[in-house]
């Protein structure tokens, strides 16, 4: 049977098939007008996106119209109730029948005004629109009326307030100006009412709205709160200037750091003129505020802009404060290219923003000489603090502490008398003032000349100094900065040398801002002369020896203090045989080490030069065998980038100042219970030299250039805080 059925293979897939001629085609749509209500409804959703685009409209409403007070209450966020009170000229009773419809406004007349436009609105659809989705009143009165005039709005024409009522506006007592009151706001657009998360989330999009205008508009008045509250939220007085401004609503940790800026161009027909902050002040996210022609707008390529000039001054993803107030010449500007006007375009604009990008950066250069910064404590929960000496940048570009604390603001200082500081807020600030090494029993040497170091003969090359274009350099350089620890790199970039407290374990004391650190300084030069290594890599001085050294002998005695070390082990090596090794490796990349570190090894194995990473500092060349043989197995020989680090590293520890033993506080007695003991001179010698580098040399250096890596936190801990001990001893 199944042979007998007809089956219809069904169609490939993938294969075009071809429509059926045979069905009716359907009848085209026809073009048909909006009705009204709806062209209405759709402008509003243009123009009214959210309550804070409602208010903004009503805000430039009050302050064209003249007046010098705002007062604003919202309740839920502003959807449920939006009022603004403000005391300007108010509106006309004959102008209240067409106040509420599209196209009605005071200020426009003809299409070529707009190149001359001056004021906030010019379209007049702000309260058309807010009328056509919300429930809107209006209680105005101007100089000449005798009393005042409410009337009430839906869809843009006068509405009754109760059924049977006249639509008329009706006198009340009032003061002058206008009040207007907006509730249920998107009561009839459910979707757009949905579509808002928060009331909490919406009242702050407006405290920042009113913000902006609050610092914008000189000799206005703002206040803004919640229905139902007594304190308000925002509470600027009339009198009150720009700066002010910013401060009571910014708070003064953003206003101490503010700078004037003032530009013009009569090519480019602009000027400029707002506050910017200096490189003190350093936030998570920029704050712009940008009014051109006194209408706040957002401009992406303005803050884009501006955040790339501050990025040479702030620290990586800091951030800064901006006010500009950009005038422009009316004619150059398109204001009618947003429903809400929040953007507007403008020619030349790229010449114009090259121009404020130049003057801030220019501001900011010279008000960069004092900079504050926030250590934090390493071991503990203590709050951070910031320091009281600032660190001045001098012609060097070495930073140096000052004795008094600069600021950048431009303003003259106070006429009243200076506040006396608190004695826990002081910090050293001389680094030639007495320190705990002068108290300290001095030690001379065999010779008696304890203070008296060697002078090293120094030849100076004309050699040019290389630049290094390594990409395996400039990849070790960029693993620094990556692991770059702020607050510590501030400490050691402004901190106060104390001195040595222990050569044995090699423990320094530094003092930053009121807190007293222990450094292990083993670690700090390790870091500081692998760094530095990195920084002058292939302009390295030479330490050159006269007669040279024989590499063999050298290597010789590095092998033999390791097979005392070893033990027992040490039958399992043959020494003989890695002396020779490392000696055949070294001659076999002569070149390589003269060319980039300075070393000169000659065919023959003699020892001529070792690199010199600092002036006025030598390692110990009792420390010279084991690092050229620790070069050998402990260097990658095969890999250019590896090669570069592991060798540096060994030259880093190479130069770390060894630790040396205690100094004898007491010989014994002669009273017969011991013998005299005598310390070695050369090892006192050295220590006096290992003094002398790190105060004069090493730590100083390390002040001018080191980037603190995360990995120094273990060999830092803080032993005091100034403001604690205080607290202490107040008890006492």
């Amino acid at each position: 049977m199944a042979e007998e059925m007809d089956i219809v293979p069904s169609s490939p897939r993938g294969i075009k098939r071809k429509g059926d001629e045979n069905l009716p085609l359907p009848a085209p749509r026809r073009i048909k007008a909006l009705a009204q209500d709806v062209v209405n409804k759709i402008a509003a959703g243009e123009i009214i996106v959210a309550p804070e685009h409602a208010l903004k409209e009503l805000i430039e409403n009050a302050v064209d119209a003249g007046s010098t007070s705002l007062e604003v209450v919202i309740k839920e966020g502003g959807l449920k109730l939006l009022q603004i009170t403000d005391n300007g000229h108010g509106i006309d009773k004959e102008d209240l029948a067409i106040l509420c419809e599209r196209f009605t406004t005071s200020k426009l007349k003809a299409f070529e005004d707009l190149s001359s436009i001056g004021t906030y609105g010019f379209r007049g659809e702000a309260l058309a629109s807010i009328s056509h989705i919300a429930h809107l009143s209006v209680t105005t009165r101007t100089k000449e009326s005798s009393c005042a005039w409410r009337a009430q709005y839906s869809d843009g024409k006068l509405v009754s307030p109760k059924p049977g009522q006249s639509a008329e506006p009706k006198p009340i007592a009032g003061r002058g100006g206008t009040q207007i009151t907006v509730e249920d706001l998107f009561y009839n657009v459910p979707s757009r009412r949905r579509a808002f998360r928060s009331a909490s989330e919406e009242y702050a999009k407006i405290l920042d709205m009113v913000a902006r205008y609050a610092v914008h508009c000189a000799g206005v008045s703002f206040t803004c709160k919640k229905h139902g509250s007594s304190t308000a939220d925002i509470s600027v007085p009339t009198a009150a200037g720009t700066l002010d401004r910013i401060r009571q609503i910014h708070k003064a940790t953003v206003a101490n750091e503010l700078v004037t800026l003032n530009t013009e161009n009569e090519r480019w027909g602009f000027k400029c003129e707002g506050w910017i902050s200096n490189a003190n002040h350093s936030a998570k996210r920029t704050t712009l505020l940008l009014f051109i022609n006194h209408r706040s707008v957002e401009s992406s390529v303005i803050k884009k802009a501006i955040e790339q000039t501050y990025a040479t001054f702030l620290p990586k993803g800091g951030r800064p404060f901006v006010y500009l107030n950009l005038e422009i010449e009316p004619a150059r500007v398109d204001v009618n290219v947003h429903p809400t006007k929040r953007e507007v375009h403008f020619l030349n604009e790229d010449e114009i923003i090259a121009i404020i990008c130049d003057e801030i950066r220019n501001s900011l250069s010279k008000v960069d000489t004092s900079r504050s910064f926030m250590t934090q404590s390493l071991l503990s929960n203590q709050p951070k603090i910031p320091l009281a000496t600032p660190v001045k940048q001098t012609a060097a570009g070495v930073s140096t502490p000052t004795l008094t604390s600069e600021r950048s603001d431009p303003r003259p200082p106070p006429t009243t008398a200076m506040k006396k500081r608190n004695e826990n807020n002081l910090v050293r600030t001389d680094a030639s003032a007495r320190k705990i090494t002068s108290m300290l029993q001095s030690h001379p040497s065999a010779d008696g000349a304890a203070n008296e170091d060697e002078e090293m003969d120094y030849e100076y090359t004309e050699k040019e100094p290389t630049s290094c274009r390594l990409t395996s350099v400039k990849e070790l350089r960029a693993q620094v900065r990556d692991a770059m620890h702020n607050e510590l790199t501030d400490i050691i970039s402004t901190h106060t040398f104390v001195g040595i407290v222990d050569e044995q374990k090699r423990i320094a004391a530094i003092q930053g801002g009121v807190k007293l650190f222990l450094v292990d300084y083993g670690m700090l030069c390790n870091e500081y002369f692998y760094q530095l290594g990195l920084t002058d890599f292939a302009n390295y001085g030479a330490l050159r020896f006269k007669p040279p050294l024989l590499l063999h002998d050298l290597l010789r005695i590095a092998a033999e203090q390791e097979q005392r070390n070893a033990g027992d082990s040490a039958d399992e090596v043959d020494w003989d045989d890695v002396v020779d090794s490392v000696k055949q490796q070294l001659i076999d990349r002569r070149a390589l080490l003269a060319e980039y570190f300075s070393l000169e090894i000659t065919e023959k194995g003699e020892l001529c030069s070792i690199p010199l990473l600092v002036k006025g500092y030598a390692p110990s060349m009792a420390k010279l065998p084991q690092f050229l043989l620790r070069l050998g197995p402990y260097v990658d020989w095969d890999s250019e980038k590896e090669c570069f680090q592991s060798f540096l590293r060994e030259l880093a520890s190479f130069y770390v100042p060894e630790s040396l033993p205690l100094p004898l506080s007491m010989p014994q007695d002669e009273s017969g219970k011991g013998k005299v003991t005598e310390e070695d001179p050369e090892i006192v010698a050295r220590r006096e030299k290992v003094r002398k580098a790190l105060e004069d040399v090493i730590f100083p250096a390390c002040k001018a250039r080191l980037v603190a890596t995360r990995g120094l936190l273990k060999g830092v801990m803080e032993v005091a805080n100034l403001k604690g001990l205080y607290r202490v001893f107040e008890r006492c």
